[in-house]
């Protein structure tokens, strides 16, 4: 069984496996309901990473859907 790794719900950032808690927004809600993934390596020359409004590297989720 494939287990899928949480992301947050502040700054979609795809969390390691493991964890459940995001080290950026640690009151944030997480969740394993989310669709699209990006990797962002220099966020100062990435479209994408201007549209998520991401200032950090890293892996990140499209859209995390919190119930």
């Amino acid at each position: 069984m494939v287990k899928i790794p949480f992301a947050c719900g502040e700054c979609h950032l795809i969390l390691a496996d493991g964890v459940d808690m995001c080290p950026r927004h640690p009151a944030a809600q997480v969740s394993t309901d989310w669709t699209g993934y990006v990797i962002i390596i220099q966020p100062v020359r990435s479209e994408m990473a201007k549209r998520l409004m991401v200032e950090l590297p890293g892996k990140y989720a499209l859209k995390v859907n919190i119930r």
